[in-house]
C-alpha cells in the first residue's frame, strides 16, 4: 500500500507538470508566438491547482470517506471521456479576439478536468495516507512529488522535444493518464469498499492525542503562508517573463525557471517530522540579501541588457535563493497533518494570487514590465517583516536598507526606460515605445519603435528625409536589392507586395503608384502607432492594405494573393514566432506567390542564427537560396535577408549577387515542421 501511495503521487505529479510545455507549445502557434502565451497558461495552471486543493480539502473535511471516493471515481470516468488532450482548431484565434481570455477558454475545455484532478492528487493522497500510516509524516510524499515534477520538466525540452511530434506528444500524455486514472481508482475504490487496514488501538489513540494537542493554525499562519508561497509565484511569473521575452519563448526557458521554482520545494520539504529540509535560515538570509541586491542592479544598468549569460545567471540564482527562502520558511511552519489539507489550500491561494497578479492584473495596471523591479522590493519587505522580532536588530536594519536599495534601483531602470519615450503602451504582445531621439538639429531628429529591448524600425521626421528607408530595410539590404530590381526590370507592371510585420511600415517607403502593399500584424496597438507616430504609410504612393491577426491563420483562410515579393519580418525580436518558420508555413507562402515571386526572410538576430533553418526548409521545398548580407559600414544596421524562389534568374541578376553571401555548411539537421522544431538548435 505505502508503495501505490507513492507510485500515484510520482506518476500524478510527473503528468502534472509534463502537460504544461506540452499544451503551451500546441496553443503557441494560434496566438502569434507571443511570450504572454506561457503567462497566461501558467495563470490557468495556478487557479487550477487551487480550484485541486480547494476540493481535496472540501470534500476531506466535509465527505465521508466511501462518497469521497465515489466523487472521485465518477470524476474520472467522465475525465476518461474527454480525452486524448488535443486543442479542437475551431478555437483558432480571429484578428478581433481578446487572446488571453480565449486561451483560458480553450485550456478549461481542453484539459481543464483532467489537469483538475490530477491536481488534486497531492493532498489527497497524503490525506489519506496520514490516515492509513498515523505517526508517519506524510510530507515526504509531496516532496516526492515535486521531484517527479522537476523530472517532468527537465525532461521535456532534451528528451521529448527533440524526438517526439507535438500530436503524439499530446497522445503518450492522454495513455500517460489513463494509467494514472487506475492507480488513483485503485485507492479510491480501496477506500470505498472499506478495504484499507483498518487503525490498532495504539494508531487509534496516537491520532487522538496528537489532534488533541495541536492547535488549530491561526488566521495570522494563513495569512503568512498565503504571502510566501505568493511572492515566490510571483518571482517565478516574473523571471518567466523576463527570459522569454530577453531571450525566447520556447519550452526550455519555460521549463527552467519552473524547475528550479519545484527543486526548492523538494529541498525544503525533503525532511522528517517538522523540519525544512535543506533549507537554513542562516545561510539562505545572506545570499537572499546578496542576489536582491545584484538583480536589482542587472535591472537598473543598461549594459547588461544585451548579456545573455549573465542575465540567465544571476536571474536563475535570484529565483533559486528566494523560493528558497519562502519555500523553507513555509517548511518551518508546516502544521499536524490533520490540518494538512487547509495548509496546502493557502500554499494554492498564494500561488494563484501570485499568478494572477503578474498574468492578469500586471498587464492591466502597469505601463511596462514592472513587476520584477516591484517583486524584488518585496521579497527584501517581506523577509525583512517576518524577521522584525526573531533576528537582532542589525539585521533588520540591512533588511531596511536592502528594501530601499532595492526600490531605488527599480525607479532607476523605470526612469531609464521611459527616457526620451514619447509613447508607451503594453497589451497581451508585450510594451511598445515610441523613442524620439533629441538633436541640436531639425534633421538629425527621428524617432523608434521598440518592443520591449529591440528597435523595429525608425524614422527621420525632417521632411527631405523622412521617407527614406532606415535600418534593416535601406536600399542595400535584401528586401531593398528585390523591390529596387523588380521595379527597374518592368517600371510599367504594379508590384503586389505582402509584409509579415508591420512596425514603423518603413517598407511601404518603396511602394509606387499602382502598387499594393499588404501588411499583416498581430498586435493591434503597432499598427495605431505606425500610422499615427510615424509617416511611411501615409507618405507611400501604393495602396496600402493592413491584414489585423496572426499572419499566418490570415493568410490559410485568404484566396491566394499573387505576391510578387512576400517579406517575412518576424525574427528579428528575441521571441521569435515558430510557426511561421516550418515547411507548412512555406507551402502557405508558396500558395501566396506568382509564378516568379520571391520569399524574403529576415534573420537578423542576436541570439539564433536562422540561416541554417531557412536554408533547409527551402532545400525540401525544392527553393533556390540567396543570403544577402548588408553591414553598413556608414554606421546603420547590420542585416541579414534570406530571398528564396523558385525561379533562379531572379536571383541570379547581378543587383542580388553583389550583395549575396555563402550561408555556411551546417551539420544535417532535422526539418522544422509544424510538429517538430528546436529552437537549441539554433542558437549562436
Amino acid at each position: 500500500m505505502t508503495i501505490l501511495y507513492a507510485l500515484t503521487t510520482f506518476v500524478a505529479a510527473f503528468l502534472l507538470f509534463l502537460v504544461q510545455p506540452i499544451i503551451a507549445k500546441q496553443l503557441l502557434p494560434w496566438f502569434g508566438g507571443s511570450a504572454a502565451v506561457w503567462t497566461t497558461c501558467l495563470v490557468f495552471f495556478q487557479c487550477m491547482l487551487l480550484a485541486g486543493y480547494f476540493y481535496a480539502d472540501w470534500t476531506t473535511r466535509r465527505l465521508t470517506a466511501k462518497r469521497q471516493a465515489s466523487v472521485h471515481l465518477g470524476l474520472l470516468g467522465i475525465a476518461l471521456v474527454l480525452l486524448p488532450i488535443i486543442p479542437d482548431a475551431s478555437w483558432k484565434p480571429g484578428g478581433g479576439d481578446e487572446p488571453g481570455l480565449r486561451i483560458l477558454l480553450l485550456l478549461t475545455v481542453t484539459i481543464g478536468l483532467p489537469y483538475f484532478l490530477i491536481s488534486t492528487t497531492s493532498p489527497l493522497v497524503q490525506g489519506w495516507f496520514s490516515r492509513s500510516h498515523p505517526g508517519t509524516s506524510p510530507y515526504r510524499l509531496f516532496a516526492l512529488s515535486n521531484f517527479a515534477s522537476m523530472l517532468a520538466l527537465l525532461g521535456y525540452p532534451f528528451l521529448i522535444e527533440p524526438w517526439i511530434t507535438t500530436r503524439h506528444q499530446a497522445l503518450s500524455w492522454s495513455v500517460g493518464f489513463v494509467a494514472y486514472a487506475f492507480l488513483i481508482g485503485a485507492l479510491a475504490w480501496q477506500r470505498l469498499r472499506g478495504c484499507e487496514t483498518p487503525l490498532t488501538q495504539n494508531q487509534t489513540t496516537i491520532l487522538h492525542d496528537l489532534a488533541a494537542d495541536t492547535p488549530p493554525p491561526s488566521a495570522r499562519d494563513k495569512l503568512t503562508w498565503i504571502a510566501l508561497s505568493g511572492l515566490a509565484a510571483v518571482f517565478l511569473l516574473a523571471i518567466s517573463n523576463h527570459l522569454t521575452q530577453n531571450i525566447s519563448s520556447i519550452p526550455l526557458m519555460w521549463v527552467f525557471p519552473l524547475a528550479l521554482y519545484l527543486l526548492t520545494f523538494i529541498l525544503c520539504f525533503d525532511a522528517k517530522g517538522s523540519g525544512q529540509g535543506w533549507y537554513s535560515r542562516k545561510w539562505f538570509l545572506p545570499m537572499l540579501a546578496v542576489i536582491l541586491c545584484a538583480m536589482s542592479w542587472t535591472l537598473a544598468d543598461n549594459d547588461f541588457e544585451y548579456r545573455l549569460y549573465w542575465q540567465v545567471g544571476v536571474f536563475a540564482v535570484g529565483l533559486f535563493v528566494a523560493c528558497m527562502f519562502c519555500h523553507g520558511e513555509l517548511a518551518a511552519m508546516k502544521p499536524h497533518s490533520r490540518y494538512l489539507t487547509t495548509y496546502y489550500l493557502m500554499i494554492s491561494i498564494g500561488g494563484a494570487l501570485g499568478a494572477i497578479l503578474v498574468g492578469v492584473i500586471a498587464p492591466l495596471m502597469l505601463p511596462a514590465y514592472y513587476e520584477l523591479q516591484l517583486c524584488i522590493s518585496a521579497m527584501a519587505a517581506l523577509a525583512t517583516l517576518l524577521l522584525w522580532r526573531q533576528v537582532h536588530m542589525l539585521v533588520i536594519f540591512i533588511g531596511v536598507a536592502i528594501t530601499l536599495f532595492t526600490a531605488a534601483a527599480g525607479w532607476h531602470a523605470a526612469s531609464e526606460f521611459r527616457k526620451d519615450v514619447i509613447v508607451m503602451t503594453r497589451n497581451f504582445y508585450g510594451t511598445l515605445r515610441v523613442r524620439e531621439t533629441p538633436q541640436p538639429t531639425m534633421e538629425y531628429r527621428r524617432r523608434t519603435l521598440i518592443h520591449g529591448a529591440i528597435s523595429h524600425g525608425d524614422q527621420y521626421m525632417w521632411s527631405p528625409i523622412n521617407r527614406d528607408p532606415t535600418t534593416y530595410y535601406k536600399e542595400k539590404s535584401g528586401i531593398g536589392r528585390i523591390l529596387l530590381l523588380l521595379k527597374s526590370q518592368h517600371p510599367e507592371i504594379p508590384r503586389r507586395v505582402g509584409i509579415i510585420g508591420l512596425g514603423t511600415g518603413t517598407i511601404a517607403a518603396y511602394g509606387s503608384k499602382g502598387d499594393v502593399f499588404r501588411f499583416y500584424e498581430i498586435n493591434p496597438d503597432v499598427v495605431t502607432i505606425a500610422r499615427r507616430d510615424f509617416t511611411y504609410l501615409k507618405d507611400s504612393e501604393a495602396k496600402i492594405e493592413i491584414a489585423l491577426g496572426d499572419a499566418r491563420l490570415n493568410l490559410e483562410r485568404e484566396p491566394a494573393q499573387g505576391f510578387d515579393v512576400l517579406a517575412i519580418d518576424a525574427f528579428s525580436s528575441d521571441a521569435i514566432p515558430m510557426h511561421l518558420i516550418t515547411r507548412e508555413a512555406m507551402e502557405i507562402y508558396e500558395k501566396h506567390l506568382n509564378a516568379t515571386g520571391v520569399i524574403a526572410f529576415h534573420v537578423s538576430n542576436r541570439y539564433l542564427d536562422l540561416k541554417p533553418v531557412v536554408s533547409a526548409i527551402a532545400e525540401s521545398r525544392g527553393l533556390n537560396v540567396a543570403w544577402v548580407r548588408e553591414t553598413y559600414n556608414d554606421g546603420g544596421t547590420r542585416s541579414d535577408w534570406i530571398l528564396l524562389a523558385k525561379d533562379k534568374s531572379l536571383l541570379s541578376k547581378p543587383e542580388i549577387v553583389e550583395g549575396t553571401r555563402v550561408i555556411p555548411p551546417m551539420p544535417k539537421r532535422r526539418v522544422w515542421t509544424d510538429d517538430f522544431n528546436n529552437l537549441l538548435q539554433a542558437l549562436q
